[in-house]
């Protein structure tokens, strides 16, 4: 019969070898990010949406601007993502990047915390994502028109807004931007993140 000092020690060194391959798998994540890799962004994206986006809320206490906030966060953090040394926990450098693009609204007081020239505009374009097809696209495209419309209303308006730009009026990256009046980095965030929303709605209707 098996004790349980032994039961114990098997269950916590299968815990310490599952976050030991958590935290290789995250490295290996953002060192995809460096070199562009659009799954990569799209990982890192779904992993700490909600942790960023609570500490906003909390913060704020408004569920628009803490959204807001959140997608500067991630586009920001993809923007520098060549920055981020492994010594450091990727979790809370987010959370300081949300900090600081907080504390630089309430002292600017403006929608815009900086404003880019057309060259390095282009150069961001290149950085989050490339415009190959992602499953998120493939799943949408592959959606009966009617039923997409009624999938697409469920999102919140500044999501159902860029999804319309982008695949009903066929924008580009820079167009919805420039449309929207906001920076590209953020545009392309905000459309990841309601590619994923949509997707899952999309799965969860098809279940049912």
């Amino acid at each position: 019969m098996l004790s349980n000092g032994y039961l114990y020690n098997q269950s916590f060194f299968k815990a310490q070898t599952l976050e030991v391959n958590k935290k290789k798998n995250l490295l290996e994540q953002i060192q995809q990010a460096k070199i562009g890799k659009q799954t990569a962004f799209n990982f890192l994206l779904d992993t700490y949406w909600n942790e960023v986006y609570a500490f906003q809320l909390i913060r704020l206490r408004n569920e628009y601007e803490a959204e807001e906030i959140t997608i500067e966060t991630f586009a920001k953090a993809f923007d520098k993502i060549n920055t981020f040394k492994e010594e450091y926990t990727f979790s809370t450098w987010l959370i300081t990047i949300s900090k600081n693009i907080h504390i630089d609204k309430l002292r600017k007081n403006k929608s815009n915390i900086d404003t880019q020239n057309s060259a390095a505009l282009e150069q961001q374009i290149q950085k989050i994502a490339d415009d190959s097809p992602s499953p998120e696209d493939n799943l949408i495209t592959q959606q009966n028109l009617a039923e997409l419309l009624q999938f697409i209303k469920l999102l919140k308006p500044h999501y159902q807004e860029v999804i319309n730009l982008r695949y009903f009026q066929e924008m580009s990256y820079k167009e919805i931007a420039e449309k929207l009046d906001e920076p590209i980095n953020n545009i392309k965030v905000k459309l990841l993140r309601s590619k994923k929303l949509l997707s899952e709605i999309i799965t969860s209707k098809r279940s049912q």
